[in-house]
Formats: C-alpha cells, sequence, structure tokens
C-alpha cells in the first residue's frame, strides 16, 4: 500500500485541530511501521505546523520527529497564502509546486499523487 497523509488542519484553531494532526501523523507512523510507502504533505493551514512542531515542548514533537523523514514537503501556493513560507522554508522542506493553480505560486498535485498509487488521507 501507498498512502499520502495531507494534513490540512490550523494549528491556531485549538484541540481539533491537534487531534488531526496527531492523527495523521500516528497513522503516518503505522504505515511506515508496517513498511508501506508514505509521504506526509502539508497544505492549507497546515502549512503553518512544520514551525510550530519544531518546539521540543511541543506535545506531539516526539512523534513529528519520528515521522520526519516521511515528509514529502508543504504546499508553496498555502504558505504564502497562509503566512507560513518563512517557517515553511527555515524547516527546509521543499515547497511543492506541482498544480499551477491560477493566482498562486503553487500546490501539490492530488491527481499526480492520486495516480502514482497513493490512497490519500485527509487530516
Amino acid at each position: 500500500m501507498k498512502a499520502a497523509i495531507i494534513i490540512l488542519s490550523d494549528p491556531k484553531a485549538g484541540e481539533e485541530a491537534l487531534g488531526r494532526l496527531f492523527n495523521g501523523l500516528a497513522a503516518a507512523y503505522d504505515f511506515k511501521q508496517q513498511g508501506a510507502q508514505v509521504g506526509i504533505y502539508f497544505q492549507g493551514a497546515g502549512t503553518r505546523w512544520p514551525g510550530v512542531l519544531a518546539e521540543s515542548s511541543h506535545p506531539v514533537h516526539a512523534l513529528y520527529q519520528a515521522v520526519q523523514d516521511k515528509i514529502v514537503g508543504v504546499s508553496c501556493g498555502c504558505a504564502d497564502v497562509f503566512g507560513a513560507r518563512e517557517e515553511a522554508e527555515k524547516t527546509g522542506y521543499a515547497l511543492i509546486t506541482d498544480n499551477q493553480v491560477p493566482g498562486t505560486s503553487g500546490l501539490p498535485s492530488i491527481a499526480r499523487i492520486a495516480a502514482d498509487g497513493y490512497t490519500v488521507f485527509t487530516f
């Protein structure tokens, strides 16, 4: 199985968003432990998470570190829209621009991810 985990939740939205992030990363960890191909994408307001998760005091930091090698990148266009580009660049993750949506700097191509055989899960 091949799984793409798309994190859309906004760290500014409280416990529900934290729960979605936690479960998304936990799913990625599960796939990783099972030896499946898995990729994590931060998109929408979720582009704010990498900067937050880099803090060692964050309650999900250890899980984040356990799946960090499965992070494909951050949606460039979304990072621009949600004011997260500077933090995203600091993380060193790729800024993904495959889907050249008009008026943006580009987003991940969900169509390409699916065409490559990945099941897409959103959190």
